[in-house]
């Protein structure tokens, strides 16, 4: 479905993305893991188109997304649920959900798209006409997902959905996640609980200083003893 071809990318003098190479297929869970400022977030920015990459190339069912800008993506089935949810605080829930299906597919389906993610997150439903930003963080993650899943994504990129999250509400995000992937939904995963995303997904990359350093299944990698080493302190 996916693939990063030696992708270069930065900010100013700061070369974020030395080369990086990724795939995902259809229906997978994989997850990006890495200590912070290893180039995960700028990853999931050069796919989704806002962060503009020098060099590579980024192929989505077989075709390039070079020349496909930022806002035409998520009408190629590609969302992100950015870190920090980044919502509209003074819009409602209804609202910036809504602003999450403006590709024109999306608003062809959005009544039945509604009631899908409502069906996902009850309290959305309930508090519906409630100002984003005067919900608790668990919440407004939530409905950043929920932004995310209007669009009608084939692949979700989800960067660091437990971030700042009390355990119990981690723990309802990752049955969401699990649930998602078992309905079917490609999803590229960063997050900083290590354990949690490789339990997850079926294969992860370790990115480290803009490259990516080691790849694996979920199993090979909990195993690996430089993972443990440096990310599990064991």
């Amino acid at each position: 479905m996916l693939e990063v071809r030696d992708i270069w990318a930065g900010y100013g003098d700061a070369q974020a993305l030395s080369g990086v190479s990724l795939t995902i297929e259809h229906g997978e869970l994989v997850t990006l893991v890495g200590a912070n400022g290893a180039g995960k977030t700028t990853t999931l920015r050069a796919i989704s188109g806002i962060r503009p990459i020098t060099r590579g190339d980024l192929r989505f069912e077989g075709e390039s997304l070079l020349r496909v800008p930022a806002h035409r993506r998520p009408g190629l089935g590609i969302a992100l649920v950015p870190e920090g949810r980044e919502l509209w605080p003074q819009l409602t829930v209804l609202e910036n959900l809504e602003l999450g299906a403006y590709d024109r597919a999306a608003r062809n389906q959005r009544a039945a798209t509604l009631a899908w993610v409502y069906e996902l997150f009850p309290i959305l439903q309930t508090r519906a006409a409630q100002l984003a930003g005067s919900m608790s963080g668990g919440e407004q993650q939530m409905v950043a997902i929920a932004r995310a899943l209007m669009s009608r994504p084939r692949l979700l990129m989800m960067d660091e959905p437990s971030l700042g999250l009390a355990p119990l509400v981690v723990s309802q995000m990752f049955a969401i996640i699990r649930r998602l992937h078992a309905d079917g939904l490609t999803i590229l995963l960063v997050e900083q609980n290590l354990v949690r995303a490789l339990k997850v997904a079926d294969r992860g990359y370790v990115v480290e200083t803009g490259t990516i350093s080691l790849s694996g299944t979920s199993a090979e990698l909990l195993a690996d003893p430089a993972v443990r080493t440096a990310y599990l302190g064991i």
